[in-house]
């Protein structure tokens, strides 16, 4: 397969997006296209950015063999091993590149001009103009711009129900609290029931209606209170499990900043930074995204309830409304909220509902 990537940044460092595409090497058909909006990053760190999303992209449709091009030369020199890469906010993502490129049999790198990368600079130039909240523009040689959801979605939804959680003694003592497995507190178990009340009063909620929980305690429990509300079943992804926090699991806010000042600060507005043994941001809603295509793939069209952590659900959130990462800094969810995002068919998304607590009033 071609991957094809670019990046760009309005200001270096400004507003950035990047843009990948995949192509099959005999046809020439695109497979997969892939753009975000980062955030505030510099056009090499957006550069890095596509080229992993590339490689994702091309992980994901089965390729042992890829070509990868791409108009940035210091990208190209750094991945064939004859530039160094020096700043420090380029290492982590020259590092998870390489990792991605040793799960391939070969993977080539080819500088081209940029007269020759349209395809991947115009993605990159639609995800940083709906970053921006201006709406792409449609020409013949483009795939068609996603139209607002108030408009142009067609197909029936699938409809996630997003519950996070209720308190355990961790999230009441403001700890960070990952893969730790932690139980519901008592106030935890009733906000579990309340929010289960709420929900099996909701349209297309019955007995029928699945129930998929991230594998925690703490999440079991919830599903579990939603399971005897609404009479139905719950079943586990994993894929819904809350970042991995690594070794500042268990402790708070203040305590992770004092033992790793110079990380922490960096984790704080660099997603693609994991905490030290643990899982970056980044990484989670990659995860996550696999997981919504999995939930689509096997309830496309119906409703069904997510109970999972904070991470996750915003990372949800986040691909419903198309937007960056800085999302994840930016938005607050309470324990035991729900919030309400569909998928549908074309591609357009609606946030219904965030951060609902009214049941637990």
């Amino acid at each position: 397969m071609i991957v094809e990537a670019d990046g760009g940044s309005r200001g270096n460092p400004g507003p950035a997006g990047y843009g990948a595409v995949v192509f099959d090497a005999a046809t020439g058909a695109v497979l997969a296209e892939r753009g975000e909006g980062i955030g505030r990053a510099t056009n090499n760190v957006a550069e890095y950015r596509g080229l992993i999303a590339g490689l994702e992209a091309a992980a994901e449709l089965g390729a042992d063999t890829v070509s990868v091009r791409m108009d940035s030369k210091l990208v190209v020199e750094q991945m064939c091993g004859r530039w160094q890469v020096k700043h420090p906010s380029m290492q982590p993502l020259a590092a998870r590149a390489r990792e991605l490129v040793r799960a391939f049999q070969r993977v080539e790198f080819d500088w081209i001009a940029r007269a020759k990368n349209t395809h991947a600079d115009r993605l990159a130039n639609e995800a940083m103009d709906r970053q921006a909240g201006i709406e792409p523009k449609v020409s013949s040689a483009a795939t068609p711009a996603k139209a607002p959801s108030w408009t142009g979605v067609q197909g029936e939804p699938t409809r996630l129900l997003l519950l996070r959680h209720g308190q355990t003694a961790m999230s009441a003592e403001r700890r960070y609290s990952g893969r730790v497995d932690v139980a519901l507190t008592d106030l935890g178990e009733a906000q579990a029931e309340a929010a289960a009340k709420r929900i099996a009063k909701l349209d297309h909620v019955d007995a029928g209606t699945p129930i998929v929980a991230s594998p925690l305690s703490r999440t079991m429990s919830t599903a579990r209170a939603v399971a005897a509300a609404t009479g139905g079943e719950v079943t586990i992804h994993e894929g819904l499990v809350e970042t991995d926090f690594g070794d500042w699991d268990g402790l708070t806010f203040a305590e992770a900043s004092a033992r790793d000042p110079q990380l922490h600060t960096q984790w704080l507005s660099d997603t693609s930074v994991a905490a030290p043994n643990g899982e970056s941001m980044d990484t989670v809603h990659r995860r996550v995204r696999k997981t919504r295509d999995d939930l689509i793939t096997k309830y496309g069209g119906k409703t069904l309830v997510v109970v999972s952590h904070v991470t996750p659900i915003k990372s949800l959130l986040r691909m419903g409304l198309d937007v960056g990462p800085s999302l994840l800094f930016r938005l607050h969810l309470d324990l035991a909220s729900l919030s309400i995002v569909e998928f549908y068919p074309d591609g357009n998304a609606s946030v219904r509902l965030v951060n609902d607590t009214s049941h637990l009033a």
